[in-house]
């Protein structure tokens, strides 16, 4: 039986996510104090009484969901066979396949979330989810847009998620619906994120990453940007380097798994998003979700 464990991304958070761990198990606990000592912020007072505001942003969001996956991870003592993550739940995968120390991936998810900070500011955009229009349509409404509108998030069958510019995220909306879209309407987001909008983020997220010690992960790692297992270091590097601007193919990813023999796959975080969208690639697929324990 191959085992896979995966990871959501930004979006999954909630107001009191790891505050049942760090209450009961003494090895999270530590993790979750170290990780204030390593941010110079207290997390875990905004993980388990912020506002959902205070939680919102991006880069407290990001290193929040980040380490109730980890550590949702380590409390379970996962073993994974496979492990991918969605956008930021890549870094979280990475962790737990041992190729990133947790200190390690900790500051590299702070830095993501501070560059991609600072892009969705100097380049204002929007991402929008289009529901039940074909992908090779959806790609060819971005590609008549004027103005920068791509595919950000190949979710499931049926689930596209546009990126890029305000108004060309909206033009690309009206077209969807118009062709046929059951919906097209924009996400509660920051910015455009796996967009060209996020280049000069992905500029100042390069060189930490390739400071960053990477090592030899113990399984797989089915990466964002071509749904291919890796295992060299240095391809993960520019992988994650690419992530930020190119498409998350997790409809392809799930497949693939599952063509590779993967026959579990147990998300590790908040909430149950990946479960339901891992369903949707493959209604046979066994699931099952660790949000808390």
């Amino acid at each position: 039986m191959k085992h896979a464990y995966v990871f959501p991304g930004q979006g999954a958070q909630f107001t009191g996510m790891g505050k049942e761990l760090y209450d009961n198990v003494p090895e999270a606990k530590a993790l979750f104090d170290k990780a204030d000592e390593i941010l110079g912020f207290p997390i875990t007072q905004i993980m388990f009484s912020g506002t959902a505001e205070e939680l919102k942003r991006t880069d407290v969001t990001q290193p929040a969901v980040f380490l109730h996956s980890v550590i949702t991870a380590v409390a379970l003592g996962a073993k994974p066979d496979a492990v991918a993550g969605h956008s930021l739940g890549e870094f979280s995968a990475l962790t737990v396949a041992g190729a990133l120390s947790f200190e390690d991936g900790l500051r590299l998810v702070s830095k993501r979330a501070a560059a991609m900070q600072k892009a969705c500011e100097s380049c204002p955009g929007t991402m929008a989810a289009v529901l039940a229009l074909d992908d090779a349509v959806v790609e060819g409404i971005c590609a008549e847009t004027e103005g920068t509108v791509v595919a950000a998030n190949y979710n499931c069958p049926g689930q596209l998620v546009i990126s890029g510019q305000i108004e060309a995220v909206d033009a690309a909306c009206e077209k969807a619906k118009a062709a046929g879209a059951r919906r097209a309407l924009r996400l509660p987001v920051g910015g455009a994120f796996h967009s060209p909008l996020m280049a000069p983020a992905e500029e100042e997220l390069r060189k930490a990453i390739e400071e960053a010690p990477f090592h030899t992960p113990s399984c797989p790692v089915y990466q964002n940007v071509d749904a291919e297992p890796h295992t060299d270091p240095a391809e993960i590097k520019a992988n994650l380097i690419a992530q930020l601007t190119a498409p998350v193919r997790w409809t392809q990813i799930v497949r693939r798994m599952l063509a590779d023999g993967v026959d579990m796959f147990t998300e590790a975080g908040p909430g149950t998003v990946l479960q339901g969208l891992i369903k949707k690639v493959s209604a046979e697929a066994q699931v099952e979700s660790k949000s808390t324990l």
